[in-house]
């Protein structure tokens, strides 16, 4: 039996979403969000095969995206394309900028079971050989495709001193930092979460988000 068939995954349900106010692509406003999402009480963890088929729920994800700014203020991100091994059939081949995955009910005997399901995402599929700084840059709800209806995206920006994060598995494919510019005169061959993020963060209709320092 497949681990998607025997997994359980974190969950809220979607009519908590409208009733924080809906939206559709990207939002900043991650402090309307935080508290009710993560901490009132509303979430839950339900078999992942129910789950990717039940648009009344949304599946909590993490959404890493790793930026390296050069000392002439270039900006470059780490993107890959998802190998066909990767759990989520329907992103295959795909361009990505976002690292992460489901939080497990296996991280819910950690204190922090959204932290503690993030650092293990991150720690099976990159190595990070370089210090960096976190910070929470918006969410994601993608509700025009069939991956992003059951889907509720977190996204992190981690701003690396070195353009040194690796790949540890085989199914990152292509992996490597390239510079904004490039990533977005070429939209069409990356997901809808990273065409969401690279439009919202880094299109230039709003100000981009600054480093942390």
């Amino acid at each position: 039996m497949s681990n998607v068939q025997t997994e359980r995954v974190l969950v809220v349900p979607t009519s908590l979403l409208h009733r924080l106010g809906y939206f559709q692509g990207f939002t900043r406003d991650v402090d309307r969000y935080w508290r009710e999402l993560f901490h009132g009480g509303h979430t839950s963890y339900r078999p992942r095969s129910e789950m990717e088929q039940d648009p009344d729920f949304k599946q909590l994800i993490p959404y890493v995206i790793f930026r390296y700014t050069d000392a002439d203020g270039g900006v470059s991100l780490f993107c890959y394309t998802r190998g066909k091994g990767q759990g989520e059939q329907r992103l295959h081949s795909k361009r990505s900028v976002g690292i992460g995955g489901h939080i497990s009910a296996d991280d819910a005997e950690e204190c922090d079971p959204y932290e503690e399901g993030m650092r293990r995402e991150l720690a099976e599929e990159v190595w990070i050989d370089t210090p960096y700084r976190a910070q929470c840059a918006g969410l994601i709800n993608d509700d025009q495709t069939e991956v992003g209806r059951v889907h509720l995206g977190v996204v992190h920006l981690f701003d690396v001193d070195e353009p040194s994060v690796r790949p540890r598995e085989a199914e990152i494919a292509e992996a490597g930092f390239v510079p904004v510019g490039e990533l977005l005169a070429d939209l069409d061959r990356f997901e809808s979460w990273s065409r969401i993020c690279l439009e919202a963060l880094f299109g230039g209709k709003e100000p981009a988000i600054p480093n942390v320092k």
